[in-house]
């Protein structure tokens, strides 16, 4: 394709120049396009719409998450008060246990005692 400018350097060079600055009248156009202003400012509001949607799911979530740590800690403290109920039960049959074991012993020893003197008693 032949430029039709006989001086082709200065030529194209012009031929550059116009379609930079046509490119730059277009761009200006349609920056201030009433219909494009239009909606950019409904993307803006549709993005403003979903970031208070987002802070809203997220305050959420929050209190959400401190509901649920509130409930364990009041559950982790009802299972440590029930494992410290069935401590002192478990302590309390413990002593019964000890205590009836000794008096068991105490009656068997009581037993030998009789029968040993029952025994000294017949050989004289």
């Amino acid at each position: 394709m032949k430029n039709s400018n006989p001086d082709q350097f200065d030529g194209r060079l012009k031929t550059a120049s116009e379609a930079k600055q046509s490119k730059l009248e277009r761009f200006q156009a349609a920056a201030n396009d009433p219909e494009r202003l239009a909606k950019r400012a409904k993307r803006e509001e549709a993005a403003a719409v979903r970031e208070e949607k987002r802070q809203a799911k997220a305050a959420e979530l929050q209190k959400e998450n401190e509901d649920l740590l509130r409930q364990q800690a009041e559950e982790a403290k009802r299972a440590e008060e029930q494992a410290a109920v069935l401590a002192a039960k478990l302590a309390e049959t413990a002593d019964q246990e000890s205590a009836q074991k000794a008096a068991h012993e105490a009656e068997r020893k009581a037993e030998r005692d009789r029968r040993y003197a029952a025994r000294r008693n017949r050989k004289r």
